[in-house]
């Protein structure tokens, strides 16, 4: 077995982001290993999958005791989820021979990463808008109680089905498209019981995928050892570095790799890729500051900052 140290380093850089914002581990993950290190992206899936596996359940079982986790919800998701990411593997395996599942698998990863990509700007702007319900006093602010949420079986079930088949088909979702979804059927759930409940559902979610990719996917060993040697390093020093950082950015950053990546892989032209992305570069910062304004915040969250700290 052979240990790429390029393919380490990567991993510890993306494992930095993960640490960081909480998401990014497959959507980031996939992509790189795909578009810069040339591994088939079945591989990619594969290995990034079983490499997932092993480091889910630590952050979860920290969750668990600090009772962060619905585990209302986490059984209704697992329902739904854990057949689902198993079943996304073994339609991958059926769909024909080797260059018919790389394509399928490529296209599918693209379109993952694009929802995932405005996902994180639609997980941003709830936020802000649940931040602006607290501040007029039509939200109760959070508690240390845990709040009372009434589980919607059946929406949570499809998020589930629909995340499970995401995940076992790229990779991509157990740790950003799921929590969004969440955070629209659930706007009254704290960010850490959010984020708690996504973490420990997707312990068997991606246990599943990987069990499946291992059974019928492309699973090498050698690329999960260097996922893994660079990753769990890195996840530990962003969690230490997430209260310093501005995460905002950090999401920011992270919603613009996942469009560029994705539209690489959704094979759109360079030049056409380069307009999208510095559209997206110059324009989206005075959108977004359109919106805090609208929303009766400064422009600038640092403004917001800086206010807030001359009121102490």
């Amino acid at each position: 077995m052979t240990i790429d140290p390029w393919l380490t380093l990567a991993s510890f850089g993306i494992g930095i982001v993960v640490g960081l914002t909480g998401m990014g581990g497959g959507a980031l993950m996939t992509p790189v290993l795909v578009l810069f290190f040339n591994i088939p992206p079945l591989t990619a899936v594969s290995s990034d999958l079983v490499a997932s596996a092993v480091m889910k359940p630590v952050g979860s079982f920290v969750h668990l005791r600090q009772g962060t986790v619905n585990l209302e919800l986490v059984k209704w998701l697992v329902i739904g989820s854990v057949p689902a990411a198993f079943s996304g593997v073994f339609i991958l395996k059926h769909l024909g021979n080797t260059e018919q599942v790389s394509s399928v698998t490529q296209t599918a990863l693209g379109i993952a990463l694009l929802i995932a990509s405005f996902g994180l700007i639609a997980r941003a702007y709830i936020r802000l808008v649940q931040r602006a319900r607290v501040r007029d006093g039509r939200m109760p602010p959070e508690s240390k109680d845990r709040p009372d949420v009434v589980v919607r079986k059946i929406p949570t079930l499809a998020v589930g089905v629909v995340g499970g088949l995401v995940v076992g088909m790229t990779s991509v979702g157990s740790g950003s498209l799921i929590i969004i979804t969440l955070m629209a059927l659930y706007p009254m759930l704290r960010a850490s019981n959010l984020v708690g409940t996504d973490l420990v559902q997707a312990v068997p979610l991606v246990a599943s995928a990987a069990v499946a990719h291992i059974l019928f996917g492309d699973f090498k060993m050698s690329v999960t050892a260097s996922l893994l040697i660079g990753s769990i390093p890195g996840v530990y020093l962003g969690a230490h570095l997430s209260a310093r950082a501005p995460g905002g950015l950090v999401r920011r950053a992270l919603a613009f790799v996942l469009l560029a990546s994705a539209l690489k892989l959704l094979g759109v032209p360079t030049s056409t890729t380069g307009i999208i992305l510095l559209v997206s570069l110059v324009v989206a910062p005075f959108v977004w500051m359109l919106v805090r304004r609208h929303h009766g915040f400064p422009a600038l969250a640092h403004s917001s900052a800086v206010a807030s700290g001359a009121g102490r």
